[in-house]
């Protein structure tokens, strides 16, 4: 039986995956999941290969004290309060537009002397919208990037670059695929899986260094390509809310 093996989390979308051992999933998605994003001043979303000088950036965000930390590469700290101020704004996402507003200016500052990019801001999302995509889960197997990685001739892919909110063991390659339509219980929780989701740029870099290491469109392209989108995954929304945590039964309603 398909178990979870992992999760992948950030409170600032693009930066540094956290991998924890347990979510609260929610509707609105696993609490203190990408609640925040870089934007340029002009409220421009930053897309591709843009964000890599992100993925180097780790975030911490205390949900109950509203607390947010940002650690850089040299080790230097920008830490505080997050909670938002300002009238909002309307940040366009890859598939809709989100409410943002400001939080504490020492976070922008901050990013602008790290990446040396003074066009960046940081922006906290309105509940109950995130940064993150439209439905609020995603999951791939294990096996699906193994066999991804097999056909560009990389064992063991690094299944982070796809920054999945639940990977599954013990699953067939791509037997996510099977649950299009279907309910699963997932832990506590209950969800409905949708649509496959199509896949950009950004699976091509290595999680670690940001830089292109594998040509992940090319291969998908060549099996996983649906008109003009590539494939790669499965979206999802909760039914019901609960904990899930690592190990417990991914099983289809």
């Amino acid at each position: 039986m398909p178990v979870v093996e992992g999760f992948n989390l950030t409170p600032v979308k693009s930066t540094t995956l956290l991998q924890p051992d347990a979510i609260d999933l929610r509707p609105e998605g696993a609490v203190g999941d990408r609640r925040f994003l870089f934007v340029r001043a002009n409220g421009e979303r930053l897309s591709g290969v843009m964000k890599a000088p992100l993925m180097h950036v780790r975030s911490t965000y205390d949900v109950a004290a509203e607390h947010l930390t940002l650690t850089f590469r040299d080790g230097t700290i920008a830490e505080g309060g997050s909670a938002p101020f300002s009238d909002p704004r309307s940040v366009k996402l890859y598939d809709r537009e989100v409410p943002a507003r400001r939080v504490d200016p020492l976070f922008t500052e901050a990013i602008r002397v790290a990446t040396g990019d003074d066009t960046i801001e940081l922006l906290r999302v309105d509940e109950p919208e995130y940064a993150g995509g439209i439905d609020r889960v995603s999951i791939v197997s294990r096996a699906s990037v193994d066999d991804l990685g097999s056909r560009g001739g990389v064992e063991r892919l690094d299944s982070r670059r796809f920054r999945m909110l639940v990977e599954i063991a013990d699953a067939e390659p791509f037997e996510e695929d099977t649950w299009a339509g279907r309910r699963i219980r997932i832990g506590d929780a209950v969800v409905t899986v949708g649509d496959p989701m199509p896949r950009c740029v950004v699976t091509t870099l290595n999680p670690d260094t940001a830089k292109k290491d594998f040509p992940t469109l090319d291969i998908l392209a060549s099996y996983r390509k649906r008109g003009t989108e590539i494939l790669f995954g499965m979206y999802g929304a909760v039914e019901v809310a609960g904990t899930v945590r690592v190990g417990d039964a991914v099983e289809p309603i």
